[in-house]
């Protein structure tokens, strides 16, 4: 097996349960067996994470999908040269309401229930009231404003003919979401799990509907890392994406995310209970306190998919994530977008090098036990 530049490697991650691959593969030991010692750092927010990958604090991190592109363009901080070689997951986000709002929403539009998925037109006769009444915006938060979590919430309501400039958007880290719905600072949120569930599960909230019901299997999460790190130590990249693809395929197994929602738990991860982490793993989605879950098989996707693998990072996607960025107005008039850029940020030249360096393993491995 080749050997890694450097074995010693910092990896930052948020809290979500879509951080399942990188602790799978500290806790069974596959970043050992790949030759690397590597040490998880837990992050509040995206915004610590980027920076502290920027400035070489991390030597890698989990990343939202469209981070690198963000990065690579200097957009919220200063232009860094980011790289993704994997995609780590698919789907895992959800956005879920208050009970406050809930209840106006069944009000103005005089239903006793709502159907789930929930339609965003639903929204629009809340907005009018407050609109009519000098009443502040009903507030929505994501994540981060380059994510999916943005777009996907954007998505939802523009499909309803909701005029976005009536909503106001803002930003707020995972950890906090459940917090600030409860005291009433927001109306709403697009967050990964567990925080839908925690919501739920305290009362507080419904979860009105997945990303996969607004955008079915697309990238969440992907590794990051500086193409000046992948310069110095290419073996160590390899490896390093070795273990968590390993990660990746190990959690296919619905026995196995059992496994991983229990290692989940602990406090050095996602410091949650069972009942708010395990859900989307096993394809169940929480809806509401007095109501019972959906069936969503792919709530939480780590290595095939109905189209097959997912972990490659495919130059589509990142085509398709600039586009969103666009039409966010997020990318100013005077940036000009390289040509290249996609393929600079979208490394799958990477994540074929892995492939190859997995399938020499196995075949040695053969041999040896042969």
């Amino acid at each position: 097996m080749i050997k890694p530049e450097q074995s010693d490697i910092t990896l930052g991650f948020i809290p979500l349960t879509d951080s399942a691959p990188l602790i799978v593969a500290k806790e069974l030991g596959f970043f050992e067996q790949w030759g690397l010692n590597v040490t998880l750092q837990k992050q509040n927010s995206w915004a610590t994470l980027r920076d502290k990958l920027h400035a070489g604090v991390l030597d890698a991190a989990q990343m939202l999908a469209p981070m690198p592109i963000a990065s690579a363009l200097g957009l919220g901080s200063s232009p860094a040269n980011v790289i993704t070689p994997l995609v780590l997951s698919l789907n895992g986000n959800a956005i879920t309401i208050s009970e406050a709002l809930l209840q106006e929403v069944l009000k103005e539009n005089n239903i006793a229930n709502i159907t789930l998925p929930m339609a965003g037109y639903l929204l629009q006769k809340v907005i009018d009231k407050r609109r009519n009444r000098g009443l502040p915006k009903l507030k929505f938060a994501t994540v981060f404003p380059y994510s999916c979590h943005f777009y996907q919430l954007r998505d939802w309501l523009k499909a309803s003919k909701v005029d976005l400039d009536n909503v106001e958007m803002v930003v707020v880290p995972p950890v906090s979401m459940v917090a600030c719905l409860e005291s009433g600072e927001i109306d709403g949120f697009c967050v990964g799990g567990p925080w839908n569930a925690k919501a739920v599960r305290a009362g507080i909230g419904m979860t009105a509907l997945t990303s996969f019901d607004i955008w079915q299997d697309s990238p969440e999460k992907v590794l990051g890392l500086l193409e000046s790190f992948h310069q110095k130590n290419p073996n160590t990249v390899l490896l390093l994406c070795a273990a968590l693809k390993q990660a990746c395929a190990w959690l296919e197994s619905v026995p196995n995310r059992f496994e991983a929602a229990r290692l989940l738990c602990q406090p050095a991860y996602l410091d949650a209970a069972l009942d708010v982490i395990a859900p989307s793993l096993l394809g169940s989605c929480l809806t509401h306190k007095s109501l019972p879950p959906r069936s969503i098989p792919s709530y939480n996707q780590f290595s095939v998919s109905n189209n097959g693998c997912i972990n490659q990072p495919e130059l589509v996607r990142g085509e398709w994530l600039i586009k969103h960025m666009v039409s966010a107005g997020q990318i100013p008039p005077d940036i000009t977008i390289p040509l290249d850029l996609v393929g600079r940020v979208f490394r799958p030249d990477i994540y074929q090098k892995m492939r190859l360096l997995i399938a020499d393993q196995a075949e040695q491995f053969y041999r040896r036990s042969g």
